[in-house]
């Protein structure tokens, strides 16, 4: 089911005030754009993307006080005429046209005011409503800090996430998640980790119990939150399975809408693994600055045989 915000919550966010309309203020946002109705003002409502919420400021309604009575209460009436219309908002606590009120208060469509300038309202608005709209879900794994690139540690239980995660706090890394990540999706296709709010700061630690990061290792050693740009997927170590030992192979996951690059490392007894994520986050920066080890290897490899085999031509 999509997500949608009440009126009454952007409302309570921003101190609008309630000019009229106040029994629509259950009305639904179901998108995180924004219309400045200018066009509207002038009569044309071929396009009007009446599900938004609509912004009137200075120019807008210096533009409806030019016209004559009769447009004035023809083009609000048009205006307020959609249910899909969340709600009006009068930004620089500028007046509210009287035909506005009045249309607001018969088809219950809620007029706001706000004393803040009509763009720094408009973003933070925009803001607001990408955060509360934004794709979500959660997922079963560890979230981490390591040189700056947020890893999500995935894998079976008990193959170790949580103990690798200890060792990369211990060594200087970050804590975001433990067991539960809720990852969140932004509109330019961007995913962001967090803690549940009754887990946050927590490690649970088989054999220990639960530990609480931030009382152990100080503020340093978690974040709330993080982008995520590399998942390590743990898997036990098969016999007969074939892994990628030049690093050419660049697999990806998909999480929500966006694909994720994927490393798969096999887990078997001997093998550290936060040093190999700690190199898979390193190597995955150098990636990110254009040098491929395994790319520059391969290249000197194929140009060596070339020269061998004109040798022996």
């Amino acid at each position: 089911m999509a997500k949608k915000v009440r009126v009454s919550e952007l409302v309570q966010q921003f101190q609008l005030e309630v000019i009229s309309g106040e029994h629509g203020l259950r009305r639904a946002i179901a998108t995180d754009d924004l219309n400045r109705p200018g066009l509207e003002m002038a009569g044309y409502f071929e396009y009007h993307p009446e599900e938004r919420v609509q912004l009137l400021g200075r120019t807008e309604l210096a533009f409806f006080a030019m016209l004559t009575a009769e447009e004035r209460k023809e083009r609000m009436e048009r205006l307020c005429s959609s249910e899909e219309t969340p709600c009006i908002v009068v930004t620089r606590g500028l007046e509210v046209p009287e035909e506005l009120i009045h249309f607001g208060q018969e088809k219950n469509l809620p007029i706001l005011r706000s004393n803040m300038a009509t763009t720094i309202l408009s973003s933070r608005i925009t803001g607001f409503l990408e955060r509360r709209l934004a794709p979500t879900t959660t997922i079963h794994g560890v979230l981490c800090d390591v040189y700056g690139v947020g890893m999500l540690i995935t894998g079976s239980s008990g193959i170790g996430k949580s103990e690798t995660a200890l060792e990369l706090v211990k060594r200087g890394h970050r804590l975001i998640a433990d067991d539960a990540v809720e990852i969140r999706q932004t509109s330019d296709f961007q995913l962001h980790g967090s803690a549940p709010e009754l887990i946050r700061h927590l490690l649970e630690i088989r054999g220990v119990g639960i530990i609480n990061v931030m009382t152990l290792f100080g503020a340093g050693a978690i974040r709330n939150n993080k982008r995520i740009t590399l998942v390590v997927k743990l898997e036990a170590w098969q016999q007969d399975k074939q892994y990628d030992r030049l690093g050419l192979d660049e697999e990806t996951t998909k999480i929500i809408d966006t694909d994720i690059p994927l490393v798969t490392i096999p887990v078997r007894p001997g093998r550290n693994l936060a040093v190999i994520i700690e190199v898979a986050a390193m190597n995955y920066r150098l990636k990110q600055m254009g040098l491929n080890a395994a790319l520059q290897f391969t290249n000197k490899l194929t140009a060596t045989i070339a020269e061998d085999m004109d040798d022996m031509d």
